[in-house]
């Protein structure tokens, strides 16, 4: 409600094909309608949960959410109207998803993870980091502090470049893999504020277009074999009972992406646009949106709607969690020393404020 409804509305365009994934601050009920990947806007592009598209001819994977360990190997039980837990653990990166991005054997030319893999802090300059976050160091020396799955994805996927975020601080690192001898390059980038490191401009060499974001077909491959695991409840997938072949679903996707196309569906409005002179929305909403990309896809891949399955989701009842926490990580952490690195952030920036206040008054 603040600018992304100007994009939403077709207001503004984006004036780049522009990719994403999720965090720990996301519309969480939009992008779960969009779980597959698919147009949030105008050339805004969510890559789903986890998924990969084609740019050209470079690859593009990612992860959407933030690691906690307590979630981890759950489903996806989460639905619609969320509560005070809920809200919270549908952006927790799931067991299932990470399984899928494990079965990717083509290169992956970039990948993107909001946490950052844990154990990254060992190939830059860390001591800097904690000099700047010094509440990460207890992190940093027990090697907490990030994602394991995302390290895992890094050690298998091994990129050329990852790009994270969340942690509001600009690092940069250098991984070298011992296996083949490649290195990817890491860069995670400070918020979006004034004043910042928040925006890098990057080239990459590439093979002539077209330049558009396209279907992935090793991906939808994956994504057909896996989906009959689909895990919608608080347990956890089974990954034994895969029961397509995989060349046969290779050889299967891509002779229908010939027939049809590579092209992601258009996008669609599934809510109406905010309006910034009505501070009231007029009218009732459904508690669950099936979004018109969600379906064309799942119909196209010849795949069940299972998003809106209540039929077996269970609520796993948790105790809120406090906005900010500092000190030793608790059972529902988000295995950083805080849970909400923005509103900690945020009382930096006050408390810096009001200190230059008081010294221009004095």
């Amino acid at each position: 409600m603040k600018t992304f409804w100007k994009y939403y509305s077709g207001e503004e365009v984006a004036p780049f094909p522009t990719i994403f994934i999720g965090g720990n601050h996301e519309a969480s009920n939009y992008l779960w309608e969009l779980y597959y990947g698919g147009w949030a806007a105008p050339n805004i592009y969510f890559l789903g949960f986890a998924g990969v598209v084609k740019f050209g001819n470079i690859r593009i994977g990612g992860l959407s959410g933030i690691y906690n360990r307590h979630n981890y190997c759950r489903g996806h039980y989460e639905r619609p109207p969320y509560n005070e837990s809920t809200i919270r653990s549908i952006y927790h990166v799931r067991e299932y998803d990470v399984h899928k991005l494990m079965q990717v054997e083509e290169p992956i030319d970039i990948f993107l993870s909001h946490d950052w893999p844990v154990g990254i802090t060992d190939c830059g300059d860390w001591k800097k980091l904690v000099r700047d976050k010094p509440f990460f160091e207890k992190e940093v020396q027990e090697r907490n502090l990030g994602s394991k799955p995302a390290a895992q994805l890094l050690e298998k996927l091994k990129p050329p470049y990852w790009f994270s975020a969340h942690l509001h601080c600009k690092f940069a690192a250098l991984v070298q893999h011992e296996e083949d001898g490649s290195v990817t390059n890491f860069l995670a980038l400070d918020k979006c504020q004034p004043g910042r490191k928040f925006l890098q401009v990057i080239e990459i060499e590439s093979e002539p277009g077209p330049y558009e974001i396209q279907y992935d077909e090793e991906w939808l491959e994956i994504t057909r074999r896996f989906n009959s695991n689909f895990p919608l409840t608080n347990r956890s997938a089974n990954f034994w009972n895969v029961h397509l072949d995989k060349q046969d679903c290779r050889q299967w996707v891509r002779r229908n992406l010939q027939a049809r196309g590579a092209r992601p569906f258009e996008f669609t409005q599934t809510a109406p646009p905010y309006n910034p002179s009505n501070s009231v929305l007029s009218g009732t909403f459904p508690e669950y949106t099936r979004n018109p990309q969600t379906e064309s896809l799942l119909q196209f891949l010849e795949l069940p709607y299972l998003l809106d399955n209540t039929s077996e989701s269970s609520q796993v009842p948790r105790s809120p969690l406090p906005l900010i926490r500092t000190g030793s990580l608790e059972d529902n952490s988000e295995d950083i020393p805080i849970d909400d690195v923005d509103d900690v952030d945020e009382l930096e920036e006050l408390a810096e404020d009001a200190v230059d206040t008081k010294t221009e008054n004095i």
